[in-house]
């Protein structure tokens, strides 16, 4: 975490700054933020809110572990105990341990719910691709590196890997930390979750999470009026070209 972080700061030396370099970055943070993260771990493979094809769900978990953020069985059983037991004590990032445990210290101890992965993801554990993923996710970053070196060199691998896994994990953390800190709360649920709109910016809609614990299987996360939410248009396209089925709401 220290070298992606130091070499996050080296890849914003002016010579390494390019309109390539920051395509890569905006390009990568959406395939790996958005299409991984948001849709693919969390709303595909953590909560079952829509159905796709096999394929495309490899695919999508493919992008989530482009973001180095476990691979997609882990991934999904932490957050399904965070949300079975949110904001109390075994709850992964538990809010009431404070801000920075809940952002990012509760992932340099062991904390329990990572020993109990298999407990929470039978259904997933049946594809052999998601097992593979899992154990070697961080592998995927040695073939997406030499890519981009022989695209542009040393600007396109530090901003497209070690800047973007920097803000890619404090922007999807912040939906650990600040939407349980700051924001509204229409719905009166047993945590401190809250709807943040800078954070459902940043997030592609995960923003909106004081919506998504009261209804945390909906595809759709935006509920009121004026919720953008990014990622369900996703899930819309999908549907158009008929590759989401299933598609939950509320």
């Amino acid at each position: 975490m220290l070298v992606i972080h130091i070499l996050a700061g080296v890849a914003l030396l002016p010579q390494f700054w390019s309109w390539g370099a920051v395509a890569t970055l905006f390009i990568l943070y959406w395939v790996t933020a958005c299409l991984g993260v948001t849709l693919g771990y969390h709303r595909l493979l953590s909560h079952k809110s829509f159905k796709v094809p096999q394929w495309l769900a490899r695919f999508f978990a493919t992008c989530g572990a482009l973001s180095a953020e476990y691979g997609p069985i882990t991934w999904s059983g932490i957050h399904r105990q965070h949300h079975k037991y949110s904001d109390t004590d075994p709850d992964p990032h538990d809010m009431n341990k404070g801000f920075w445990w809940s952002h990012i210290g509760w992932m340099f101890v062991d904390v329990p719910a990572e020993n109990n992965v298999r407990k929470y993801t039978a259904d997933l554990r049946t594809d052999s691709y998601f097992r593979w993923l899992d154990k070697w996710f961080l592998l995927l970053q040695v073939p997406l590196g030499l890519t981009l070196y022989l695209i542009g060199g040393w600007s396109l691998v530090l901003w497209g890997i070690p800047l973007r896994l920097a803000v890619v994990y404090h922007v999807t953390w912040l939906v650990n930390s600040a939407t349980h800190t700051w924001g509204e709360r229409p719905y009166d649920t047993e945590d401190n979750s809250r709807n943040n709109k800078w954070v459902a910016a940043l997030t592609f809609g995960e923003g909106w999470h004081n919506n998504h614990h009261a209804y945390p299987s909906s595809a759709k996360q935006g509920l009121q009026r004026g919720q953008i939410d990014l990622t369900w248009y996703h899930i819309v396209l999908l549907k158009r070209l008929r590759l989401a089925t299933n598609v939950r709401i509320f």
